[in-house]
């Protein structure tokens, strides 16, 4: 559970990232709604590893009472966010 929750603090970090660099090149947009007017300023990076962060303790702590549903849960997020980076990926090298 460690290294799936590892993985998924990376890769939303990484789709901060990549996000921040397609908005700045104007090859992409922000599809959160709620980050939309937060990719342009500085506290973007920011919030985003705050809430990547509290979402990976919530899942830990959901783990230690229910190890079967946070495993499915993360495996789902680390999934997901998977794809998002890399369609971000093939759009800023395609």
């Amino acid at each position: 559970m460690k290294y799936l929750l590892g993985l998924l603090v990376l890769l939303n970090i990484s789709d901060g990232l990549l996000t921040y660099f397609l908005i700045r090149l104007g090859l992409g947009r922000e599809g959160n709604p709620f980050l939309l007017e937060l990719v342009h300023q500085p506290t973007f990076m920011i919030i985003k590893i705050a809430g990547v962060l509290l979402a990976a303790l919530i899942l830990w702590d959901i783990y230690q009472r229910h190890p079967k549903l946070a495993l499915w849960s993360t495996s789902c997020f680390v999934s997901l966010y998977g794809v998002i980076v890399l369609w971000n990926l093939s759009i800023l090298l395609g």
